[in-house]
């Protein structure tokens, strides 16, 4: 369904050993908003639905909700760094346009509700 490259997952782990929780995952998700539609959300959960997919990616333990998962297929997370700092990336073959930070999107069969960014 998705990658993390080599770089992206270095990171998310670094990141889940920094928290003081036990029994975290990834949560990656998609919601309506963002200049062009939608917004990605991806942030660490220790809750799961019934209806979430899990995913093993990288030996992470990535969960997606059902809304999410139809905009994610084919999706490329990955983690660069710069002189300036650090970010996520998320290259999403499905997207047919981007707001100028990457951070929303706009597919051909949906367009979501654009807010201001």
């Amino acid at each position: 369904m998705l990658t993390i490259t080599d770089n992206a997952a270095v990171k998310i782990k670094e990141m889940l050993e920094e928290q003081e929780v036990s029994g975290l995952f990834l949560r990656v998700g998609v919601k309506e908003g963002g200049c062009s539609g939608f917004s990605y959300a991806m942030g660490f959960d220790d809750e799961k639905a019934a209806e979430d997919q899990t995913l093993e990616v990288q030996d992470l333990k990535v969960v997606v909700d059902q809304e999410s998962a139809k905009f994610l297929y084919g999706v490329v997370i990955d983690y660069k760094q710069s002189d300036v700092g650090g970010g996520f990336t998320i290259d999403n073959p499905n997207a047919i346009a981007n707001c100028g930070c990457g951070s929303s999107f706009r597919t051909k069969e949906e367009a979501g509700k654009p807010s201001d960014c």
